[in-house]
């Protein structure tokens, strides 16, 4: 299959069938995933074990591989379609909103987390009251046990949301490939693939954490969490003109 052919079924599959769904498709996950746990019917494997090397080397770092591939993606995208700098400036400042997103969403779950626990001792969990918050227990090597708001379950499903946001983009690159040259839409289309390739492991490891990890509220309200910051931004802020804006194609169908 040629990148052109790739990009229009992916391009297809995204308008008709994930770009609708998805944030209902996270919530079944969720749920689904829950219940799974809940009912100890999956069995141990590879990812299971917080080590995991996708774990590790990917999700650990989520927001910095989703901005990686973003960032330049978003600004030659907008750019290539508008030919306007300053709109494709101001397209990459969601970025910089959902960074802020991600920063201070993170920093409150600490805050619940550290709140709402004590410090156990991790042999026999005996609650050792001289450490009165997360961060010396934890020096300590000893074990803090409060509300932990998935933080998994937030943030990967703020990331696949938003990914698929800003790729919806490329529907309105076919249409100006002509006029505007190949050179530059084929670094688009390269960009457009590695998102979706990301997409997809943030999606396989959303799973993962929903049936090996967290307890069923922890990973309900990050996921809500995750839901609602993706439509408090491209559901209704951004449709304002105080605003980093909509993609083209998101702005003409109005979501």
């Amino acid at each position: 299959m040629s990148v052109d052919a790739l990009v229009q079924l992916l391009s297809a599959l995204h308008r008709a069938w994930i770009r609708p769904y998805l944030a209902l498709l996270l919530t079944l996950i969720t749920l689904g995933g829950s219940l799974l746990k809940a009912s100890q019917l999956v069995a141990e494997s590879y990812f299971s074990n917080r080590r995991n090397a996708l774990n590790v080397y990917f999700v650990k770092f989520s927001w910095g591989w989703t901005l990686g591939l973003l960032l330049p993606f978003v600004f030659t995208s907008n750019y290539f379609v508008q030919r306007d700098v300053l709109f494709a400036i101001r397209r990459i400042t969601s970025c910089v909103v959902g960074t802020a997103v991600w920063f201070f969403s993170t920093r409150f779950f600490h805050v619940i987390e550290s709140f709402t626990g004590e410090c156990y001792e991790s042999q026999n969990m005996t609650v050792l009251h001289e450490f009165e918050n997360l961060y010396t227990c934890r020096k300590h090597g000893h074990l803090w046990l409060g509300f932990d708001i998935s933080g998994h379950s937030f943030l990967l499903s703020y990331c696949v949301l938003m990914i698929t946001e800003e790729i919806a983009v490329v529907n309105e690159l076919h249409k100006m490939e002509q006029k505007r040259g190949k050179a530059t839409a084929t670094i688009i289309k390269s960009l457009f693939i590695a998102l979706n390739a990301l997409l997809l492991l943030w999606v396989w490891m959303f799973f993962c954490t929903a049936i090996y990890f967290h307890d069923m509220p922890h990973k309900i309200i990050g996921t809500a969490f995750g839901i609602s910051a993706w439509y408090g931004t491209y559901g209704f802020w951004f449709k304002k003109s105080f605003s980093p804006g909509l993609p083209p194609e998101i702005g003409k169908q109005k979501m």
